[in-house]
């Protein structure tokens, strides 16, 4: 098929208006340029008659140059009993210095008379004469059709004359809106059908997800004719999302033959992702479809033994074309095939029925048993493996440690002093630290002990510390898991300790972090060979 399909972003403003994201301007700046960088045709950078903050991100980018995209500013059709010249809404979008201006307008009569009070000859007047006037000025004009689907079923002819006013009004793209979300794919096939039999101009989709349809809509519009597809990167969006570009790009082209980005642009797609995750400053969903982490992760053992054998067994699509990877997860419920593919990550090689693999297998039921989950905490595996296989390299042995914390008085500041007794090589190191809490006073005294023996322990960070109770029935004698997520540079890792002692359970987690981040690029060192 091989058809272009206009990919349409509007992150920055719909995606902007899901509880929990706030953007900064800089923050808008940094976003769209890698939205750039992936490939979009179509940014949209939000409202400039809304709020200051979107009149400086205008102001910023003004005179920016970009590789892929054309940035658009987004805003409302002039008001009732206003010629567009006379609308300061309007006049706000040209001055945002955008070369693309989409704007809305109402193809629901039940919002004209009752939204806008106004009537439905008035409304149509304002769309085609919004769309003109700002056409007149040499702008590419967007036109979303707000509530047409709603509109469509309530009253159909009316809903059409919408379009065909934006049409009449020299609108390149006409977007029809499932603004409600509540829409299902045959209704939506229907109405693009109906709109592309009144009129020649080509057809958008804008849908949001509050019947979690927003992607099966935006691809049944497709398969309808819409070029374009407007939505957001990881569906974010009011209420409950809008339409995720980081399911409809690789469906459409992966599995529909279109042609959205280019395949380099495509294998970016992952990272774009998770880059957006970041500045947001929102934990990445890992259960995402196509991007997310565990997208094509593989759990039971049948699973693992066929994928080894051939992807295709239990994956739709190669992870590598939208930039993901693949990925053994290990548990009880893995086999011997799994823990060979795990092996084959970590760079050993493990025999299938070999002493190592049971040893393997059974420590690994063991410590599932007393609450381990390593399927989230793969760097501690990685540890447990070595050492089953002989090529771990102890970096420290602890001699006791011992954490105090003192508060006086019920207004009083608690205070943490963790003593650490390590020994390198025979040598001991005695340090004592003060924190903000126990974990971080023992992490703080850790570090001085072993920094003079492995400097780089400098690159290591603690950047996410999570703790879940196992046995919640036990109350306040229950086992806890702590979760410890590490990072150096580029590179992150996860490790992980259980015990009915929360800093027993957190100093367990510290050392695999500190133990697999010093020995990740110099396997089977001797500390000693690593000192200044």
């Amino acid at each position: 098929m091989d058809s272009q399909i206009q990919v349409y972003d509007t992150t920055l403003r719909d995606g902007a208006q899901a509880e929990g994201v706030a953007f900064t301007v800089e923050d808008k700046v940094k976003v769209a340029e890698r939205l750039d960088d992936l490939g979009v045709h179509y940014i949209e950078g939000g409202w400039p008659g809304s709020n200051p903050k979107d009149i400086e991100f205008f102001e910023r980018v003004r005179g920016m140059k970009w590789r892929n995209a054309r940035l658009a500013a987004f805003g409302c059709t002039c008001r009732a009993g206003l010629a567009p010249n006379d609308d300061p809404l309007i006049q706000q979008l040209l001055d945002s210095g955008a070369d693309v201006i989409t704007i809305f307008g109402k193809s629901w009569d039940y919002h004209v008379t009752h939204v806008l009070r106004t009537n439905l000859e008035e409304n149509l007047r304002m769309i085609r004469e919004s769309v003109a006037f700002l056409k007149a000025h040499n702008r590419e004009v967007i036109f979303d059709a707000e509530h047409f689907f709603d509109g469509y079923r309530a009253n159909p002819n009316y809903a059409i004359a919408t379009v065909q006013a934006a049409a009449e009004g020299g609108a390149m793209v006409v977007a029809l809106c499932d603004t409600n979300g509540g829409r299902l794919p045959w209704e939506i096939e229907e109405g693009v059908r109906a709109a592309a039999a009144h009129v020649n101009t080509p057809l958008g989709i804008h849908a949001h997800n509050d019947s979690e349809l927003a992607v099966a809509n935006s691809i049944a519009a497709v398969r309808a004719g819409c070029i374009q597809v407007q939505g957001t990167m990881n569906g974010w969006g009011e209420r409950v999302g809008n339409a995720n570009l980081c399911s409809i790009i690789p469906i459409l082209q992966l599995k529909m033959g279109y042609c959205c980005l280019s395949d380099k642009q495509l294998a970016n797609l992952t990272d774009a992702a998770l880059y957006v995750y970041e500045i947001a400053n929102i934990p990445p969903n890992e259960r995402q479809p196509f991007v997310g982490r565990s997208a094509f992760a593989h759990k039971a053992g049948m699973h693992v033994d066929a994928v080894m054998k051939s992807t295709s067994t239990f994956e739709h699509l190669d992870p590598s074309l939208v930039g993901n990877a693949r990925r053994f997860l290990i548990s009880d419920q893995s086999g011997g095939s799994a823990l060979r593919g795990k092996a084959a990550e970590f760079g050993m090689d493990l025999t299938k029925g070999s002493p190592e693999a049971k040893a393997i297998l059974e420590q690994l039921v063991r410590r599932e048993n007393e609450g381990y989950v390593f399927e989230g905490a793969e760097a501690s595996f990685e540890l447990l493996m070595r050492k089953a296989m002989g090529t771990y390299c102890k970096l420290f042995d602890l001699r006791g440690f011992r954490v105090i914390v003192e508060k006086r008085g019920p207004d009083g500041e608690v205070i943490t002093e963790a003593t650490l007794k390590l020994a390198v090589d025979g040598e001991e190191v005695l340090t004592v630290a003060e924190g903000d809490g126990p974990v971080h006073a023992l992490d703080g005294a850790m570090r001085k002990a072993l920094l003079h023996f492995y400097p780089q322990l400098s690159d290591i960070h603690l950047t996410d510390f999570k703790v879940r109770v196992v046995n919640v029935k036990e109350g306040t004698a229950a086992k806890v898991r702590v979760l410890v997520e590490s990072q150096a540079h580029e590179d992150s890792w996860s490790t992980i300790g259980v015990s009915t002692n929360i800093i027993e359970a957190s100093w367990q987690a510290l050392v695999d972090a500190v133990e697999y981040g010093l020995t990740r690029t110099q396997r089977q060192t001797e500390p000693k060979q690593e000192r200044p």
